[in-house]
């Protein structure tokens, strides 16, 4: 059996994997990358936010993906009947990117992961981690390429950013129920052959079909448009007696009278994908010689965009903590890396909670609007959510809460 020895093992070549892999290969790590698929592959979770930005600028790929053209993202639309909420990320409290993108993820990992191999960074496709074992810190990986060959992967730390894979999580039993309530979704993606000049044609839009269901309609650069239900396990099933993801999927369109119209009578580019109770955890983010980052460790719902920027943010963090512990610093993995992550996992799992009660829709459509409020909202839809200085951020867990109730309590008052 061969053996390989390196620094920090990366287990993914998705967005995480490549923002840890990058940043490390920019400070002389010895780093390598396994990924378990071909690219490009089909992958949900298209529209990111802006605080990925950050990331991907630090790490060195932002010029890599600048030159794709990708549709920008400049803000999100949310629909509810006539009702109609707008955040402007330009808008927002507090510092940051005032734009992102939103793309076909196939062609988006598939520049991330091209431009980690031009950085020299060894990558290898098709090659899957079949077993784990730590002495300490160090770590002994086994890996199957798609030849069947076995080697051993020697590495002084290793990133698990294997997305759905969850690699280290299934091989050290770290897996854990989600806090979240059983959601799905549908998509597919489709030629846009209806889609409407300017700003209409290209806003990312969320439209609500109920206070737990939604249809999203994510347009991109290239013509073609994501489509996408939403909702709790048990409605997603109910959509097609015999399970037909494309017959479900077309019923869920036809829920919108808004896009009903524009996507009713359109193709699918590819047979709907089924994502059923998607919300996952673990026990821990860390151990000894090892970080889990992005789906590989939390994923909450796609309401309000958050995968990427989790993941691409605990790739980051993940690389920077690796690095001063190669270089022999005493890194505090429990408040540097864990309690950081989850401070911000906590803050998004406010809102997607407080989403699906309602509450939060009720600050989205309140007229007339606060600025100050919708301004402190969006810098949290825009990814900032380490910013305690946003009030909405700071108490995340009872702001939102105590307006709607407020907000509730004047209209019964009128």
């Amino acid at each position: 059996m061969s053996k390989e020895f390196v620094d920090v093992l990366v287990i993914g070549a998705g967005p995480s994997g490549c923002v840890s892999s990058s940043y490390l290969k920019k400070n002389s790590v010895n780093v390598k990358v396994v990924e378990k698929t071909k690219f490009p592959r089909l992958v949900v979770g298209e529209s990111l936010i802006p605080r990925v930005m950050d990331h991907f600028d630090e790490a060195g790929l932002f010029p890599a993906l600048d030159k794709m053209g990708f549709e920008k993202k400049l803000g999100a639309r949310f629909l509810r009947g006539n009702e109609v909420c707008i955040f402007d990320f330009s808008n927002k409290f507090g510092e940051g990117w005032d734009w992102t993108w939103q793309v076909p993820r196939a062609d988006f990992d598939n520049v991330l992961a091209q431009e980690v191999i031009n950085k020299g960074i060894d990558l290898e496709f098709e090659t899957e981690v079949i077993g784990i074992e730590f002495n300490g810190t160090d770590s002994v990986t086994t890996v199957k390429n798609k030849n069947g060959e076995i080697k051993e992967i020697h590495a002084k730390f290793v990133i698990d950013s294997s997305g759905y894979g969850r690699v280290l999580p299934r091989l050290l039993d770290l897996e854990k129920h989600s806090k979240l309530s059983p959601h799905s979704a549908i998509f597919s993606h489709v030629k846009d052959i209806n889609r409407e000049e300017g700003t209409e044609g290209t806003l990312i839009s969320f439209d609500i079909i109920e206070t737990e269901v939604w249809l999203w309609v994510i347009p991109f650069s290239n013509g073609n448009t994501s489509v996408g239900i939403v909702g709790p396990t048990d409605f997603i099933d109910k959509l097609s007696e015999n399970a037909n993801t494309t017959e479900a999927l077309r019923k869920a369109i036809s829920l919108s009278d808004y896009y009903v119209k524009r996507f009713g009578d359109v193709d699918f580019l590819f047979e709907p994908q089924h994502l059923k109770d998607y919300s996952c955890s673990v026990k821990k983010l860390y151990g000894d010689g090892f970080a889990l980052t992005g789906n590989a460790s939390e994923f909450l719902d796609p309401v309000f965009s958050s995968g990427m920027a989790f993941a691409t943010e605990g790739g980051m963090t993940a690389a920077k903590l690796a690095l001063r512990q190669l270089n022999g610093e005493k890194v505090d993995w429990q408040k540097e890396f864990a309690d950081y992550i989850l401070y911000g996992v906590d803050v998004f799992t406010t809102y997607v909670k407080e989403w699906y009660t309602g509450n939060l829709q009720e600050l989205f459509f309140y007229q007339p609007e606060n600025p100050d409020v919708k301004r402190k909202i969006c810098a949290v839809l825009a990814g900032y959510v380490w910013n305690k200085k946003n009030t909405f951020v700071r108490i995340h867990d009872t702001a939102i809460k105590n307006l709607a109730e407020f907000i509730k309590t004047e209209k019964q008052q009128a």
